[in-house]
């Protein structure tokens, strides 16, 4: 399985972006773990840019949606929200069919956070129609630099929870592969 890790943050140092390249490294082997990182990069959504106008880095965060098997999305909340950038790389996506029928799931690095779940939860049940939402890991990171996200995630108790996600998550992409 083919998994594109969707960092939330815009944040050069970010936990989020540290879990997930941590995830990467102990995925198992069957399970191949992308990461874009660049929802600051991408411009402000405008409709007038969709189409031949649509620019490269978007094309790009967009192709490599459309080359998963998966989506996993890791998220800071910002005043109780999702964050300006993470939402605008949505909003790219809402006009397109790439993701109609692409599983996602979350990951969350932190002990809070419920009101930016909820509200992404949302979002991602009006986006696609394969949200797994019961496949759900959460890591207490916050704050956390990155190289001890990475020794965190790393311990043997971490390491089992990641895999356990990981593979939940395949076996779903897997069952609805064969029911489509």
């Amino acid at each position: 399985m083919k998994i594109l890790a969707i960092s939330g943050s815009a944040r050069r140092n970010s936990t989020n972006t540290a879990m997930l390249q941590a995830v990467r490294a102990v995925a198992p082997s069957e399970i191949e773990v992308s990461i874009f990182d660049g929802v600051g990069r991408l411009p402000v959504f405008s409709p007038d840019l969709e189409g031949e106008h649509l620019p490269e880095v978007v094309w790009d965060f967009i192709d490599a949606i459309a080359k998963s098997d998966g989506v996993i999305i890791a998220s800071p909340e910002y005043v109780r929200s999702i964050p300006g950038g993470l939402k605008n790389a949505i909003d790219w996506l809402v006009s397109r069919d790439e993701i109609v029928h692409k599983p996602i799931a979350l990951l969350h690095a932190s002990h809070r956070g419920d009101d930016m779940l909820a509200g992404l939860r949302k979002i991602l049940e009006t986006i696609t129609d394969r949200f797994a939402g019961d496949i759900f890991l959460q890591l207490p990171l916050m704050k956390l630099e990155p190289a001890e996200v990475f020794r965190t995630v790393e311990t043997a108790e971490n390491r089992s929870k990641v895999q356990a996600y990981l593979q939940a998550f395949s076996a779903h992409w897997m069952a609805d592969t064969k029911t489509a």
